[in-house]
């Protein structure tokens, strides 16, 4: 009788040795929805081995074969580790199995490296495919996450709009009554301090009211000398920058303005520079925050410096999420409100943090007087 011959006959008359070994072998979950399946797949495998003893077969059966277990171990949701073990097991049980054979061991050389050649094909392709149906489902589940994310911000954010709107009438009214008493009283002990935290609570209003929104309002453009306009914010929160005792520089060019919404920029560059107080509160003297920027190829940029204590890896991919927050009464919509805004005006934010300092770098495109007039 001729090897190949010899050593088929051997493999039909000891397929069930064969699968007792390996099941012995193998590691299969009791909650696996397919354990059913894999003896049956074990014996196609098993099929494919001898067809290609008799003649090497097409590329198509084994790719077939890989799709089908990679399809039933990725609904089984079984650990790519377990899978390839299964799989390398399968290997080498049949390897040792066919020695068992009584067909001289040189003369088996060739079968052997064929067995080896058709169980890597096979590897390839259903760890290829276990690995593409795994990632689609994850990419499913990303999506599935953020839609309901959305939703949540959405329904969250139609509250707050319904609460804050509550919350700014009678706000107005005091705020307005605080001015008359400044007016009729400029003398008045503490009434500066009350129209200065008036003023901050209503900055937050404002902020709940357009994250409610599904875009920041646009408004009117103007040209803003941007250095004035820090300055003016610098003494809006000048008492606090009393009381934690930090020394601003405003270095920004005095000849470069910005094209933009004026309240708006003006609630990005103050939420900024209130995070920076906020941050400098823990850190011992000197506080200093630094304001910088300048005018490059067609972009101008603004940098706002604190030597605070540096913003950890993990906070700085998630700062400008909504409703992110490491403050204990942390709003987390500061930050968010900030980037929508300014990317409202085709610019960018970003921010850099190292033991010695933290930077928020803000790009807005720079346009010539001439091209902003509409």
């Amino acid at each position: 009788m001729a090897v190949r011959e010899q050593l088929l006959d051997y493999l039909d008359h000891n397929l069930e040795s064969y699968l007792i070994k390996w099941k012995q072998k193998i590691r299969i979950s009791k909650t696996d929805i397919h354990r059913d399946k894999v003896e049956a797949n074990g014996i196609l495998m098993y099929r494919l081995v001898q067809q290609n003893i008799k003649e090497p077969i097409a590329h198509e059966n084994i790719v077939t074969l890989a799709h089908k277990v990679a399809v039933e171990r990725a609904e089984a949701n079984v650990n790519i580790g377990d899978f390839i073990y299964n799989v390398n097991a399968g290997r080498s049980v049949l390897m040792k199995h066919i020695t068992y054979s009584k067909v001289n061991v040189n003369d088996l050389q060739n079968t052997l490296d064929s067995i080896n050649d058709l169980f890597d094909l096979f590897s390839y392709h259903a760890v290829t495919e276990y690995t593409k149906l795994k990632e689609n489902e994850l990419q499913e589940k990303i999506s599935f996450i953020d839609e309901t994310h959305q939703e949540k911000l959405s329904i969250l954010g139609q509250m707050s709009s319904s609460f804050v709107h509550e919350f700014r009438n009678p706000l107005t009214a005091i705020i307005g009554f605080v001015k008359l008493l400044q007016r009729e009283y400029p003398d008045m002990k503490y009434v500066e301090v009350i129209d200065h935290e008036l003023q901050q609570l209503n900055f937050r209003i404002a902020q709940f009211l357009h994250v409610s929104k599904k875009e920041i309002d646009s408004g009117q453009e103007e040209w803003l000398e941007v250095k004035g306009l820090f300055d003016s914010i610098i003494a809006f929160i000048y008492p606090s920058i009393i009381d934690i005792d930090v020394r601003i520089v405003n270095e920004f060019p005095a000849n470069l303005s910005v094209y933009g919404q004026q309240d708006k920029l003006r609630q990005v560059f103050l939420n900024i520079l209130m995070n920076s107080l906020d941050a400098l509160k823990a850190e011992g003297s000197p506080r200093q925050i630094r304001i910088a920027g300048e005018q490059a190829e067609g972009m101008l940029t603004i940098r706002i410096t604190n030597n605070g204590p540096k913003i950890s890896d993990k906070t700085l991919d998630r700062i400008f999420e909504p409703f992110y927050t490491t403050k204990e009464l942390g709003t987390g919509i500061g930050l968010y409100v900030c980037q929508k805004i300014i990317q409202n005006h085709h610019g960018e934010i970003n921010c850099h943090s190292s033991e010695e300092e933290t930077t928020f770098t803000i790009h807005l495109p720079f346009v010539e007087k001439k091209d902003a007039i509409k």
